[in-house]
């Protein structure tokens, strides 16, 4: 191991006032390790006018460019939060925030059954949607917030409109406005994909791929179709900007974050 990109956890973003704040402490990781650290890869980009996320495009970038893709092509993540990196072409792509992914549902799961999240979708899939609280969620305007646009787990808030409802149906509402708040998001796009991968931990969720799929008007597939483990493209996304912080090559761009600037990033740590 030669090098640690530590990303840490985000407690607070804050990017209309100029902060975001991962708990972690590189330094000490540096010294326990003895190994250079990469840490604080949002900081520079709010500093110069950007939303300090997302930060994976330009991983995204990278993948696209080693596996056989049409374009328009879109990269979808969904982890706490959703995001989309869109290629209408090989060397352009887009990206931002398009709202909850998992953090609603865990959030409903736990505090229900106690388990982080829902497994295989398997709750979701035994309920009902429930239309009318899906339409007001989605007619909020928090959504539909011109790009740039990043968001905070904080930022949303359903819990008194879930009042009454049963697991099952709860869990089901909540997956599908992901689902439809994906949706909506490839729908704006003047030119619709070709092809959608997905990544992160809600692609394991049955009943928001396979609803995915039902809705999106191209074909679907997980990034582990490509020989990428979906589990781990945000892990090696960092590994990556760790690498590009150390060569001083950019990180962000005004299509991904608002920066002003394609924009360097990251702070070395190093206690070796």
């Amino acid at each position: 191991l030669d090098l640690v990109g530590f990303h840490g956890q985000t407690i607070l973003h804050k990017p209309q006032e100029g902060y975001s704040i991962q708990m972690g402490d590189a330094n000490l990781l540096s010294k326990i390790l003895k190994k250079k650290v990469v840490a604080q890869f949002r900081q520079n980009d709010l500093k110069n006018g950007g939303q300090g996320a997302p930060l994976a495009p330009i991983y995204h970038f990278l993948i696209v460019n080693n596996i056989r893709v049409q374009f328009p092509l879109a990269i979808i993540n969904i982890g706490g939060i959703t995001n989309i990196t869109y290629f209408n072409e090989k060397n352009f792509f887009l990206a931002f925030d398009i709202g909850p992914g998992n953090c609603l549902i865990d959030k409903w799961i736990y505090k229900h059954t106690k388990n982080l999240y829902d497994y295989n979708g398997k709750f979701a899939q035994k309920g009902n949607v429930r239309k009318d609280l899906l339409d007001i969620w989605l007619n909020n305007k928090v959504f539909h917030k011109n790009q740039p646009k990043s968001f905070d787990i904080k930022d949303f808030d359903v819990s008194k409109k879930l009042s009454g409802l049963n697991l099952e149906d709860g869990a089901a509402t909540l997956s599908m406005m992901t689902v439809n708040l994906i949706c909506e998001s490839i729908s704006n796009f003047s030119d619709y994909p070709t092809q959608v991968l997905i990544c992160g931990g809600g692609r394991k969720n049955n009943f928001i791929f396979n609803n995915l799929k039902l809705n999106i008007n191209c074909p679907v597939n997980k990034i582990d179709d490509f020989n990428f483990n979906g589990d781990f493209i945000e892990s090696q996304t960092f590994a990556y900007l760790a690498i590009r912080s150390l060569l001083k090559k950019y990180l962000t761009y005004p299509s991904t974050t608002g920066v002003k600037a394609p924009c360097l990033g990251g702070k070395l740590f190093n206690k070796s």
